[in-house]
């Protein structure tokens, strides 16, 4: 069982989405939303991704997050618990659109700070078509995979994704300056080697895991099909980065012409199969693919545990319907080996009618949650 993690108390939710102020008190492991499509569980959880570096479960906007007849910010407030210690931590939007966080009503730079206090992993629906999806969503999966358990991977992303973008508007310049193009690749060399050795590291940790772990979700594979990070496979960083840096330079005039940067991790994607069936992911049943996600979601969820030292706080939005009352029960039962706390959503009571006595059951109708 993984390390145990802080328990989430209390949550408070100020002109966030469909809610003017909300506030709920649980004292369970497992917290399970029900109520009618539309109702507003979807947006507690939300709420509650949005205390990982990112923009959530939606990767939306955060003005989006704030109330429609609201002052046009927000506010979202959790107390933990962990042994004998207690922590406020705080997040939002100001009416003019400015970003805060808060631990203990102290200020702080970033949600980068809260992850010494909690880990937020989460599967949505929206994940259901990973396997035969574009790349583009798969790197963004294995990305999250890697902040769980390195929070400063989220911030290497966004600075190589910008310097991707300055070399792509150099090159579309008449006459560059090289000396510019010099050292936007030289930045992009570096960052471009640690996204990329991040991830290498991350899904060999997660392969690990997964062979370690006895599940009732089929096994996967995992494997990333890039061409920096097969390089990474063959040498040291320093050489794969001065090599990356010398191709860049060899390629500008076929980037420019194709108005992207075609090599690199950006291009990179995440291969996953089903391990007892031995077939690529994209190929099995939609059944299979989503016992194959649960499966991977929770093998991270025991990584970040061992890595971090705590167990994350795990979203699962609408995912008992997915699976047959045996396969339910068993993720139940892993769940609660966890050793973290996982709220999860549902419009079916009678889907968690089994956790009655086990969890914290909570009615959500529009604007409000109330215990069951």
């Amino acid at each position: 069982m993984t390390p145990p993690a802080p328990l989430l108390r209390r949550l408070i939710l100020s002109d966030f989405r469909s809610y003017a102020e909300a506030r709920c008190d649980v004292d369970a492991r497992l917290v399970v939303l029900v109520g009618e499509n539309g109702a507003g569980k979807t947006n507690v959880l939300e709420a509650l991704s949005l205390y990982s570096p990112g923009r959530g479960l939606r990767r939306a906007e955060l003005a989006d997050c704030a109330r429609r007849d609201g002052p046009g910010g927000f506010a979202v407030s959790v107390e933990l618990t962990f042994a004998d210690t207690t922590a406020q931590l705080g997040h939002g939007l100001t009416p003019d659109g400015e970003r805060r966080f808060r631990i203990d009503r102290a200020p702080v730079g970033s949600a980068r700070a809260f992850s010494d206090h909690l880990r937020v992993l989460w599967l949505t629906p929206a994940m259901d078509g990973l396997f035969n999806g574009p790349a583009g969503e798969r790197r963004r999966f294995l990305d999250r995979l890697a902040l769980g358990v390195d929070a400063d991977h989220g911030a290497r992303v966004n600075k190589l994704e910008r310097a991707l973008r300055n070399r792509n508007r150099l090159l579309e310049e008449a006459a560059p300056d090289r000396r510019w193009l010099d050292a936007a690749e030289q930045e992009i060399a570096a960052l471009g080697v640690a996204v990329a050795a991040a991830r290498r590291e991350t899904v060999s940790r997660l392969s690990a895991q997964i062979v370690a772990g006895d599940s009732a979700f089929p096994w996967a594979e995992v494997a990333i099909d890039g061409e920096i990070e097969s390089w990474l496979a063959e040498g040291p960083a320093l050489v794969v980065e001065e090599r990356f840096r010398e191709t860049l330079a060899q390629t500008r005039r076929r980037d420019a012409a194709a108005g992207r940067t075609l090599t690199g991790p950006q291009t990179s994607d995440l291969a996953v199969r089903h391990g007892p069936k031995n077939e690529a992911a994209r190929d099995c049943s939609t059944g299979e693919q989503k016992a194959l996600l649960m499966g991977l979601t929770l093998a991270h969820a025991r990584l970040v545990g061992a890595m971090a030292g705590k167990a994350p706080l795990l979203l699962l939005d609408e995912v008992a319907a997915h699976f047959d009352p045996k396969r339910r029960e068993a993720l139940f039962a892993e769940l609660e080996t966890l050793g973290g706390q996982v709220w999860m959503t549902g419009a079916d009571p009678l889907l968690f009618a089994s956790l009655t006595s086990r969890a914290a059951l909570l009615q959500v109708t529009p604007g409000r949650i109330e215990r069951l």
